[in-house]
């Protein structure tokens, strides 16, 4: 198909086309004259992860060539590999960069990841997002240590294996992860959405007890 008409059956305008060839998110397509090239159900394809990515993720056109990079990698590719993939997506670690507070030690994530007996590696970053927010907790004056996660860790395994029970269909490793990792990375605005609705209507209940 020729660029109006992968305009067409997207509905991304031409010049965000153009710009995602410029920018390496979208391969090039197959030179046929000067100036012209076509393309195939694959660019249609990553025009609607693409899209996803930065439409419904909010990722930024780094951030989305990142994980499209990654989905191409032969980690992405290799089953016992895929853990390393999700630990390099973005957003793994949702605390903000700036200088480390001495006082937001490990040691209650290392216990939390020890109870939970969770085969993750010692220099996740997700582990410092754990311990910058109990940290943060306590310094406002909530009495909180990582005990209080257990109840939401288990709920975080279920969710764990939902998301890959829901990748495991396909027999093609490289679609398969790029599942896994779209179930990741999408999945959470929803998830978050949800426990703010939970939160609203389980505090309307108990307002009307």
């Amino acid at each position: 198909m020729r660029l109006s008409e992968l305009h067409r059956r997207s509905g991304v305008s031409t010049a965000s086309i153009k710009y995602y060839l410029r920018e390496g998110l979208l391969p090039p397509g197959r030179t046929t004259a000067a100036n012209q090239a076509q393309y195939d159900e694959s660019h249609l394809h990553r025009l609607k992860l693409i899209r996803a990515l930065i439409g419904v993720r909010g990722l930024s056109v780094s951030d989305a060539k990142q994980v499209l990079g990654l989905l191409s990698s032969d980690e992405a590719r290799s089953p016992d590999r895929l853990d390393g993939v999700l630990r390099l997506l973005p957003g793994t670690d949702t605390a903000p960069h700036g200088p480390e507070d001495p006082r937001a030690d490990a040691s209650g994530t290392n216990a939390l990841m020890e109870e939970l007996g969770w085969r993750v590696s010692e220099g996740h970053p997700a582990r410092r997002t754990i311990s910058r927010s109990l940290h943060a907790l306590r310094s406002l004056g909530l009495e909180v240590d990582w005990t209080m996660l257990l109840p939401y860790a288990r709920i975080a395994e279920q969710t764990a294996a939902l998301d890959l029970d829901r990748a495991r269909p396909s027999t093609d490793p490289g679609e398969r992860a790029e599942r896994v990792v779209l179930l990741a990375l999408l999945l959470e605005p929803a998830l978050l959405a949800l426990r703010r609705l939970a939160q609203e209507s389980e505090s309307a209940v108990r307002h009307e007890r």
